[in-house]
């Protein structure tokens, strides 16, 4: 009689197979599917967007610095007003000239009205032209920081996607070992009645099973957890994705020489680029700082008038004015107690701060390149040669169950062969995918991966074993 599988799991393994079978038909979801769903859904990526929406609103604010601006004003409101001339010298037709005359005039609370309307439109002006160009620099920063959040929720959203491959690969394996275990274990139970193998078979068949079913319940963890960030960043639902794994033609090599990819990064990595602009936006500080105390031409216009109404110490008066003007401005400033040399002095700090951030960023650029270009030049051997493990891997695993059969080898060697070759398995696909991944990665530092890139990656993919 055989002994009773002590992998209580495999039931509920099993059952959430059958419930995954019948479920709904899956969608043809791929890494292009996966990208598009994660454009809409991903929280980070809406707040880039909306970072660059709102740095586009930068290059009408550079334009509107030197169009005209025009204000209009209005006061209305109880005043008093008093005018006393002594020694004023008067005159009229047919009154002759007197000298020596006095004006007294007087409003006690009486009703004001007054209104002015002024534009002005800066022409020269060292200040505005800095602010103009900065400005201008930071709505460039806006879109390259938009590029750069595509390029980053492309990586992020492949990774994910791949996480979630890997993760159910690795449980579908384990499950393929933990049914060869549970046979061994049970085979090994019933030759010890028989006497065919010592006691310590069935206790390390035994270990084994049980270390899978808790390798099991944690790969099982891991997988919900990798199924809950895609379906956070994308808004798909595993159980309604096809997922798709690296193939066997996944691999081919970058043609293009370390040289290329170090130039091509250099050129048109957008973290470098923004970090280069953010020194151009320090330069405009240090001009827009030096700009503020330096002369300013503008042309100005202003038209206004003034009423005032009421009794006073002399009866009734009234009084109003109006102006109207139109001209150029000139502002000279002549002291400004230090502030000058000192905004010069902090804005010439700045400068050197962007310069060396940008040199750290070009070195890290490099760095980053280097590492994706070495990572696919290696990588398509190493996964040559585990592709060639895993055929020993099998290999030996076979040839040790036939020896187990007639003797030569013991129930942990088989126990031994089986995990090697699971491990040789898994080990395959992380290595197709890491190589995936640094040649995007690749793509990234030059500033290149974009959906047609994307689509090139994808087309190498096939239908994962694991659905």
């Amino acid at each position: 009689m055989r002994a009773p599988r002590p992998l209580h799991c495999a039931g509920l393994w099993l059952a959430a197979a059958a419930l995954a079978a019948v479920a709904s038909p899956a969608a043809a979801t791929d890494l292009i599917d996966a990208w598009r769903a994660a454009q809409q859904h991903d929280l980070d990526f809406a707040v880039s967007r909306a970072a660059q929406q709102s740095g586009a609103a930068r290059r009408s604010q550079a334009g509107a610095l030197w169009r005209p601006t025009v204000m209009l004003s209005g006061t209305a409101g109880v005043a008093g007003s008093d005018t006393a001339v002594n020694g004023a010298q008067f005159s009229a037709p047919g009154l002759g000239t007197s000298d020596g005359v006095a004006f007294n005039t007087s409003v006690n609370r009486g009703t004001l009205g007054r209104w002015a309307l002024s534009a002005s439109m800066p022409l020269i002006s060292r200040e505005r032209d800095a602010q103009g160009k900065q400005l201008a620099l930071s709505a460039d920063v806006a879109d390259l920081e938009w590029q750069e959040a595509q390029q980053t929720l492309m990586l992020t959203t492949v990774q994910r996607y791949f996480d979630v491959v890997l993760a159910a690969d690795a449980l579908r394996v384990l499950r393929q070992q933990q049914v060869a275990v549970n046979g061994a274990l049970t085979e090994t139970k019933d030759r010890f009645r028989l006497g065919d193998v010592p006691v310590t078979d069935t206790h390390e068949a035994t270990a084994r099973a049980e270390a899978i079913t808790a390798q099991g319940l944690a790969l099982e963890t891991d997988l919900q957890l990798k199924q809950a960030a895609f379906t956070d960043a994308t808004g798909l639902q595993p159980n309604s994705v096809q997922w798709m794994a690296p193939g066997a033609e996944s691999t081919q090599a970058s043609t293009q020489a370390l040289e290329f990819w170090v130039a091509e990064s250099g050129a048109r990595n957008f973290m470098l680029r923004m970090q280069l602009a953010a020194v151009e936006v320090a330069t405009q500080e240090a001009a827009k700082s030096s700009g503020a105390l330096s002369p300013s031409l503008d042309l100005v216009a202003q038209v206004g008038r003034e009423r005032l109404s009421g009794s006073g110490d002399f009866g009734n008066a009234s009084n109003s004015s109006g102006n109207r003007m139109i001209g150029l401005q000139l502002s000279v400033p002549l002291y400004t107690g230090g502030m000058r040399g000192a905004r010069e002095q902090e804005a010439l700090r700045g400068i050197d701060k962007a310069r060396a951030q940008a040199d750290r960023t070009r070195q890290q650029v490099v760095q980053q390149t280097r590492t994706a270009w070495l990572g696919l030049t290696v990588g398509a051997g190493r996964i040559a040669a585990l592709s060639q493990a895993l055929v020993s891997t099998r290999s030996r695993l076979d040839a040790t169950r036939l020896g187990r059969q007639v003797g030569d080898r013991t129930t942990l060697d088989l126990l031994n062969a089986e995990n090697d070759a699971a491990s040789a398995e898994l080990t395959l696909m992380q290595a197709r995918v890491e190589f995936l991944m640094n040649r995007m990665r690749l793509a990234a530092a030059a500033g290149r991966l974009d959906e047609a890139w994307l689509q090139s990656v994808n087309a190498s993919l096939q239908p994962s074993r694991s659905r």
